[in-house]
């Protein structure tokens, strides 16, 4: 690992960053949770004191449990139903983002949430389209740069995959980059989505499955086997298949391996894992031993409302626990932004022309 002891906070937020995985509901700042209450006539909230707000929303979410994770979200789903509260969330998240350092971003949501007032899907991808454009318009005016785009996510326990993935497809040249399925992973397995993921590989369409974090490895084999994913949400219940012998040697099972040899992307979110119980503490997380074994790892915030996180913090706490160094963290993000739902040449853009002259400008 390489040396840390200059890796501070404003070193670790300078440093350009690859963001995979994270969602426009779990990201919301308190204080809009609140005032979008207060307009939109939501009434459910727990405080309406934005610092309070905030801090239930970490401590509901510190169950251990993704079944009681996910139900902090019946809140922040509550306030974004109308195309106003839409365009705002998502502008206010690319600020956001930009303000943490991230230099491309893909931002997933589950456009079915947001229609409980009437809206229509399509309505709620174009409000959602139009405060990424704002947003990133607001970034540059200030002087900054991010690319943004969309996962539209269908939620595994509802039987709307083939919908959703539709709408994928049709908003491709508009800012989606591609599909994922979310929601409760036990008892709700992949291959219930076979028609949508049927339908986008004969779209040539990029598509994400959440697998291997409430759910082990027959989810995982089920989502690259049967369905094709190009990468994992989460994944890191792959550790499961690797064993390491009296001796200390690592030895990977075949799930293991292929995964692995096929340099399928993890898009794992240290603190939420802990969150959620899918891994009892950061020091006992496997993204250490899967960085080692030289995995398509990627490091990620899931849900930085809920988890009171940001990728410059989650970055901090690896540096802190593993020792990572700047070498390690730009290692995690030129692996994401291989393993982004880009064009080639816009992923190689990035990489030889924002990562990598930015580390080298840090280092």
């Amino acid at each position: 690992m390489s040396d840390v002891t200059l890796l501070g906070a404003e070193t670790l937020r300078q440093a350009p960053k690859v963001l995979l995985h994270d969602h426009l509901d779990g990201g919301l700042r308190p204080a809009t949770v609140v005032e979008l209450a207060e307009s939109t006539g939501y009434a459910g909230l727990p405080t309406t004191d934005a610092d309070a707000l905030g801090r239930w929303f970490r401590e509901a979410a510190d169950s251990g449990s993704l079944v009681s994770y996910l139900e902090t979200f019946a809140h922040t789903c509550g306030v974004m139903q109308t195309e106003d509260a839409l365009v705002r969330v998502a502008a206010e998240a690319v600020e956001d983002l930009a303000a943490d350092g991230v230099a491309y971003a893909e931002v997933r949501y589950a456009p079915e949430l947001f229609v409980e007032r009437g809206l229509s899907l399509d309505a709620v991808i174009e409000a959602v389209q139009e405060g990424f454009a704002e947003g990133t318009r607001r970034v540059a005016a200030a002087g900054g740069r991010i690319v943004v785009r969309t996962l539209l996510c269908a939620m595994r326990q509802h039987a709307r995959s083939l919908e959703i993935a539709e709408l994928a497809v049709r908003y491709r040249d508009a800012g989606v980059a591609g599909f994922d399925i979310a929601g409760p992973e036990d008892g709700f397995p992949p291959t219930r989505n076979l028609d949508a993921f049927e339908y986008l590989r004969q779209n040539n369409a990029h598509f994400t499955i959440h697998a291997g974090e409430a759910f082990g490895l027959p989810s995982i084999w089920e989502a690259i086997q049967h369905c094709g994913a190009e990468r994992l949400g989460h994944g890191v219940r792959i550790v499961e298949d690797i064993k390491t012998d009296s001796a200390g040697t690592v030895h990977l099972g075949r799930l293991a391996s292929y995964v692995r040899d096929r340099r399928i992307p993890l898009e794992i979110c240290p603190t939420s894992n802990v969150q959620t119980g899918t891994v009892p503490s950061l020091a006992e997380h496997p993204i250490g031993l899967l960085a080692r074994l030289h995995f398509r790892v990627t490091v990620n915030t899931d849900n930085r409302l809920m988890s009171g996180c940001s990728m410059t913090s989650e970055f901090a706490a690896l540096t802190a626990t593993f020792g990572f160094g700047l070498e390690d963290l730009r290692w995690f993000t030129i692996n994401a932004m291989k393993s982004a739902f880009l064009d080639f040449d816009s992923r190689l853009a990035l990489i030889n022309d924002v990562i990598k002259p930015g580390y080298a400008a840090l280092a």
